[in-house]
């Protein structure tokens, strides 16, 4: 049996060819930030229901120098026991004495000169087991970079970053980014390091591309994400605590896992269908890629779930969230082609207060009516007072689900959306048009719960 975790990769470079421009209900989760460290800070989570998991976006704030650790001393117990040994050996001592000094003497007798430990076989250069982790690591390593983004009054934060095109683009997180307004260094794995620009952000899909004066570099190809599973080996390869070119495995813990995320300001949030992960992943790792065997990006590594209060530091428990690859994508294209990107939308309001199965279709919030007229739930026959229980034969049971499960698909998509009507259940199918293109009457409400906690799609 061989120890290599990942089983009959493809060649990488022949995964590589043909690239394109840009290569190509689960518990939800609620995401804070971490307080005054940096750029990207901490919110406390606003409505958080006591079954939430409570996930830090993971930018990491510059931190001093790591002290050298102490070496390493003895204790007391220790100690004890090395006596008791020092004593056992004493009582063995008249009974073995003269057997020990014949052997000494005899070993010493055939043995000349200084001893040398056995040396190992050096000769030939180490050949990588395709499609192991050390060779895949290889490979990647050299699009992978480290961010740091300063802002105006000093404050600075490191996140990671990988190449999507030859000429100089590199995508990332929306909050490693968000607030710098200072320089942002893009540090390469052979120790270049070049100034970057932003090309476009996005704080619905918590993505960034940023452009730097290079060129002739190597993009990472990004994989269909739909085709994952769980159970998938994984690597994660980023600037953890500001420790570049930092490897980690793990698998694909789940999909579909829905998680928000606050801004800095606290003024929006980011909704992602996530693909979750045990792979080690720490502040510092935000926007670096999760990696599959075939060395093709699955998800760029953005939150993690922690155990850790408000003020206090969050570290990987084993819980990592990516963005998936699809939906990095759609959008990346679009902020390299306008600098802007855009979400899908049906056009309700939906009453976040409902308990029950599914969720509620509003029927009007502050004096809106729940379905925007002309929108296209509307046009689909959605009513005030529907209850959808589930998108694409998906279970539907919060308002995050469906946020979540429609911002996954781009404007122009067909969904389905199972709703329950006076007791029955139909299915009833929706296109998907763009935000720009569906008022909600009130400009934030597509990002922002309404006073009455109704969130609007």
């Amino acid at each position: 049996m061989s120890d290599n975790p990942f089983a009959s990769p493809e060649d990488l470079s022949a995964q590589g060819a043909g690239t394109p421009a840009v290569p190509q209900s689960p518990n939800t989760v609620i995401t804070q930030e971490l307080p005054d460290t940096g750029i990207a800070t901490p919110v406390t989570p606003t409505q958080a229901r006591p079954d939430a998991v409570v996930a830090f976006p993971i930018a990491e704030p510059l931190a001093p120098a790591a002290t050298p650790p102490a070496r390493a001393r003895l204790g007391a117990g220790a100690v004890a026991a090395i006596a008791g040994g020092a004593l056992i050996l004493g009582a063995l001592g008249g009974f073995g004495a003269a057997f020990a000094y014949d052997q000494v003497t005899e070993d010493s007798a055939q043995t000349s000169g200084t001893s040398v430990l056995p040396a190992a076989d050096s000769s030939g250069s180490r050949q990588l087991e395709d499609g192991s982790v050390a060779q895949v690591a290889a490979a990647v390593l050299p699009s992978v970079v480290s961010i740091e983004a300063s802002s105006a009054d000093g404050r600075a934060s490191t996140g990671s970053g990988f190449v999507v095109r030859e000429d100089g683009y590199i995508v990332t997180n929306n909050h490693v980014v968000e607030g710098a307004d200072g320089s942002i260094k893009v540090l390469f794995e052979d120790g270049t390091i070049v100034d970057a620009s932003v090309v476009g952000t996005t704080a619905d899909y918590d993505l960034a591309v940023l452009k730097i004066d290079k060129t002739g570099l190597t993009p990472l190809t990004l994989a269909d994400s739909d085709q994952v599973v769980v159970g998938d080996p994984v690597i994660a390869i980023g600037s953890p605590l500001g420790l570049d070119s930092t490897v980690t495995t793990g698998i694909v813990s789940s999909l579909h896992r829905p998680v928000t995320t606050s801004s800095e300001s606290g003024d929006s949030s980011s909704f992602m269908d996530a693909i979750q992960t045990d792979a080690a992943i720490n502040p510092g790792n935000s926007g670096g890629p999760l990696i599959d065997s075939a060395g093709q990006v699955i998800g760029i590594n953005s939150a993690i779930a922690s155990t850790a209060t408000s003020g206090t530091q969050a570290g990987s428990v084993g819980l990592g969230f990516a963005i998936p690859s699809n939906q990095v994508r759609r959008t990346v294209e679009e902020l390299i082609a306008t600098g802007t990107a855009t979400y899908p939308v049906i056009g309700v309001m939906v009453d976040g207060t409902n308990q029950d199965e599914g969720v509620l279709v509003a029927t009007e919030v502050d004096g809106q009516p729940g379905v925007v007229p002309g929108g296209p739930a509307d046009e689909a026959g959605i009513k005030g007072g529907d209850i959808i229980t589930a998108i694409d034969g998906r279970a539907i049971t919060r308002s995050d689900d469906l946020v979540v499960a429609i911002r996954a698909k781009a404007p122009g998509d067909t969904v389905t959306l199972t709703v329950k009507r006076d007791g029955k259940e139909q299915d009833i199918t929706v296109t998907l048009a763009s935000n720009t293109d569906v008022s909600f009457g009130d400009e934030d409400s597509e990002q922002q719960p309404a006073p009455n906690d109704d969130d609007s799609n």
